[in-house]
């Protein structure tokens, strides 16, 4: 496996001392008036899909260029659909490094050296996105922008206690503060063809602060068995949480992600927390009615201390799968400080252009403040997986979320997965 390997791993990802570096300007983008369209696949539906129609807006008054933006739950689907065609989109996001790196296996993306100023794009970007766009020496996807995960939200004016630090200090707190209409959690789990993600982020929270950076690690690369004391004990209490869970496992698997903080600002709540990215306040706002002020959050607690500090995150990355003067200019604006300001602007997103540094809200600010302070830092291991072991465990947790007792089994089925989709890049330790 070589170069993936180390592209995807052992790196701790020296983010957030670069979060803090200043750099000149680099790939500004065009003004000249290009016209025609460009085609634009992404995963972005609701709040998130207006946000990233404001971010290109500038590009299309400035170019006249059109974006033609088509929003879907299944974006490898419609990814592969395209390029089996021969007509794949011009531009499109990335589920993933993991699956970025399969389109890249079979000539699909566009080599975007010839496209960006490479030397000032890694001036000013965060080194870790950088790799994480790589395959093979050649920088075939760029993150526009990240996300902070692990965070717990909660409703300030429902949940008054103390802000816990470790996970029993968490589950102490949340049976003092629950009552008989109140449930300790909600969890929404419900995303059309990737549906089940929000239990995988769980998983990869826990195992990190539970079992450590270097589990994690080997455990995203396919080295690390799942059917293993580490990985078994991350979806344990997993299922703790589920049990404590509002409306119970029917409830969690057919919520969709986008209502799951919902619950947090009814009277009374049904929920005390909820653990979701930063992007989430969008959607507080936008499918709950919140306002601000409504919602505050606190870092995902520290369950082994030999491991605290730690968070995990992940990126929207974008590849070019035709090479078109219009594809060209839009990709040129994506990784501008201009364009990633605008997203950054609406609050729920972070950058990875270091240049970003005015964010809107608290929030906004408090999340940029933990990436910077944190000790180590993760992307979303399952984003990092090949295609078919990623959703293999889409469906294995709502699986364990519908029905506990199938852990063993499903256990089992995930490392025979595992064995098949790291075939031929990385020797294999026995299940």
């Amino acid at each position: 496996m070589g170069g993936y390997r180390n592209r995807m791993g052992r790196a701790a990802f020296s983010l957030f001392t670069a979060l803090t570096l200043i750099t000149t300007a680099c790939n500004a983008p065009s003004s000249e008036q290009i016209g025609g369209t460009v085609n634009v696949v992404g995963s972005w539906e609701g709040a998130e899909e207006e946000a990233f129609l404001a971010v290109v807006a500038p590009f299309e008054q400035r170019t006249g260029v059109s974006v033609r933006y088509v929003g879907t739950r299944d974006l490898s689907g419609l990814i592969w659909e395209g390029i089996a065609r021969g007509e794949p989109p011009d531009v499109a996001g990335l589920p993933g490094p993991g699956p970025m790196k399969d389109f890249a296996d079979v000539g699909a993306l566009v080599d975007l050296g010839g496209v960006l100023d490479i030397a000032q794009y890694k001036a000013d970007t965060v080194p870790a996105f950088v790799e994480l766009g790589t395959i093979d020496g050649k920088l075939v996807g760029v993150f526009i922008k990240t996300t902070l995960k692990g965070l717990i939200w909660y409703n300030p004016r429902m949940y008054t206690l103390d802000v816990p630090h470790t996970w029993d200090e968490m589950v102490e707190l949340g049976e003092v503060a629950s009552r008989s209409d109140t449930n300790v959690w909600c969890i929404a789990l419900s995303s059309g063809a990737t549906s089940g993600w929000p239990a995988t982020d769980w998983i990869e929270d826990i195992v990190l602060r539970q079992s450590g950076p270097d589990v994690y690690d080997d455990w995203a690369e396919g080295f690390h068995p799942w059917n293993s004391p580490e990985i078994r004990a991350a979806f344990e209490l997993y299922g703790d949480v589920v049990a404590e869970s509002f409306g119970g496992a029917a409830t969690v698997l057919a919520t969709n992600f986008m209502d799951g903080g919902r619950p947090l600002f009814t009277d009374p709540p049904g929920c005390l927390f909820h653990h979701q990215a930063t992007f989430m306040t969008e959607f507080f706002k936008s499918r709950a009615g919140a306002r601000d002020g409504e919602y505050d959050f606190f870092p995902f607690p520290t369950i082994d201390e030999h491991y605290a500090g730690s968070v995990t995150g992940a990126g929207d990355l974008f590849g070019m799968f035709n090479d078109t003067p219009q594809a060209r200019a839009l990709m040129r604006y994506l990784v501008t400080p201009e364009a990633q300001q605008i997203w950054v602007s609406r609050g729920g997103a972070l950058s990875v252009n270091t240049q970003v540094t005015s964010y809107p809200d608290q929030i906004s600010g408090r999340s940029a403040e933990v990436l910077r302070a944190a000790s180590r830092f993760r992307f979303d291991a399952s984003d990092l997986m090949p295609e078919a072991m990623n959703t293999a465990f889409l469906q294995a947790v709502q699986e364990y979320t519908r029905n506990p007792d199938s852990l063993e089994d499903l256990l089992i089925s995930l490392d025979e997965t595992r064995v098949r989709a790291y075939s031929g890049a990385i020797m294999l330790p026995s299940p």
